[in-house]
């Protein structure tokens, strides 16, 4: 027992550091429309071994401090997507929770679901997590269930339903750009075209990533025009693959070699935001 309450007590006072790793679509096909406003797809979820930052450490209860180049996109921390996942979480203690906000906000990088899945594993190494976890995980977002073990995977239904894939992609270097435009997931489904995208492609993760398409890149390019700026500057670089990711603005472009990574990052544009990093 004294070992026990020993163990429990040096615990608490040790801070758990999480990234929360960019979620990338490699593929994103929207099949239908549902009655209830949301959108039956496939996707093929990838992740980028870059992105935001979560530190924890125990304390009497729940907080969350927002920092970085990306904090004032939000304007009330308490009330934020890390918040939300700290409070779906039954713990006997409570966490203070700083989070460096690497990552644009609604950029198609999934970085809220990203955070709130940082959250869960920071909570899974403390304490462990609920047999519910996935369930409590698909109400803060669609992505959050496959943030969380943050590997690559398929999704379908709203993207909760996931299908665990051996990836052939893995240390591939990636290229995530952004224009700093926001853009927001809701208007850009709305617009979708309606025309079933169809079932996503068969074949090792390369295979579909290359067959693949993203359904909603259209509506995307309609709202924000310079998404396709920067898919032709990726385009224009040695890249095997450019695309945009989710609803976007964000695109990524994959390359065979860092050094080929590299080089297309210095040919981008300086006003641009950029992150380079390798597929997990």
């Amino acid at each position: 027992m004294t070992h026990r309450i020993a163990s429990l007590c040096s615990q608490r006072r040790v801070n758990v550091r999480e990234t929360a790793y960019a979620k990338i679509n490699l593929a994103l096909h929207v099949r239908r429309r549902r009655e209830d406003g949301y959108h039956e797809l496939e996707t093929l979820f990838a992740f980028v071994d870059a992105g935001d930052v979560l530190t924890s450490r125990h304390a009497e209860t729940d907080s969350v401090q927002v920092l970085g180049e990306f904090a004032s996109a939000l304007d009330n921390p308490f009330d934020n997507i890390v918040a939300r996942a700290l409070g779906a979480l039954p713990r006997a203690d409570g966490l203070a929770v700083t989070l460096e906000k690497n990552l644009p906000v609604a950029a198609g990088l999934g970085g809220g679901s990203a955070d709130a899945g940082a959250v869960f594993r920071i909570v899974r190494e403390r304490h462990g997590l609920p047999d519910d976890w996935r369930t409590r995980a698909a109400r803060l977002g669609a992505d959050v269930p496959a943030c969380v073990d943050s590997v690559t995977c398929i999704g379908r239904g709203t993207g909760t339903e996931l299908e665990p894939v051996e990836s052939d992609l893995i240390g591939m270097p990636v290229l995530l750009v952004n224009p700093r435009v926001p853009l927001a997931t809701g208007p850009v489904f709305a617009a979708w075209s309606g025309v079933d995208d169809g079932p996503l492609p068969e074949g090792s993760v390369r295979e579909i990533a290359l067959a693949g398409t993203n359904g909603l890149e259209a509506p995307a390019i309609q709202r924000v025009p310079v998404i396709a700026d920067v898919l032709a500057a990726l385009s224009d670089t040695d890249a095997w693959l450019a695309r945009m990711s989710g609803s976007g603005a964000t695109c990524f472009a994959l390359f065979d070699t860092a050094g080929q990574r590299d080089a297309a990052a210095q040919a981008m544009p300086r006003a641009w935001w950029q992150m380079k990093g390798n597929l997990r």
